[in-house]
């Protein structure tokens, strides 16, 4: 019976990297965290909900919002990953 078991990066569940079981991991980009202030000494962002890609994959455009224009690297990541295990995992 193959179970998934879905952990979040840098949780309590957190375990080495030595692990037999298949590992699936999914990255997202959430929210955008830029200061649009910093330069006057404030603090202000966009309100960019997601990051949403200006091109196709393996372009220049893949890396830039289509909503706020910023870099991905602005963007909070989240990664998850995806334990496929053959009998009960803990």
């Amino acid at each position: 019976m193959k179970k998934r078991v879905v952990r979040r990066e840098g949780g309590p569940n957190r375990r080495s990297s030595s692990s037999s079981s298949p590992v699936v991991r999914s990255v997202r980009h959430a929210e955008c965290q830029k200061n649009h202030a910093a330069n006057i000494g404030g603090y202000a962002v966009d309100g960019c909900r997601e990051f949403m890609p200006s091109g196709e994959e393996g372009t220049n455009g893949a890396l830039l919002c289509a909503a706020c224009g910023c870099h991905r690297n602005f963007h909070r990541r989240e990664v998850e990953n995806e334990v496929v295990c053959e009998s009960s995992c803990s």
